[in-house]
């Protein structure tokens, strides 16, 4: 686990983690028929940043639900 000073960063602590997170972002942009690049729309790119998120979370949330059972 890595505990930073300066929690307000964008840097991706895990090894391997950047490739996935690139792929996911161009996976999700044609899911939702988005052309990424300099001519996209700041709503379009932050659709896709969305939902990253989003499903980061969720990834998070389902890993976290197989190892801590609530009694």
């Amino acid at each position: 686990m890595y505990i930073r000073e300066n929690s307000n960063t964008n840097e991706i602590l895990i090894t391997g983690a950047a490739s996935a997170i690139e792929q996911m972002k161009y996976e999700i942009a044609r899911e939702f028929g988005v052309t990424l690049g300099p001519d996209s729309t700041a709503r379009a790119n932050g659709s896709i940043g969305g939902e990253i998120t989003k499903r980061l979370v969720r990834m998070g949330e389902e890993q976290l639900s197989g190892q801590y059972r609530i009694h």
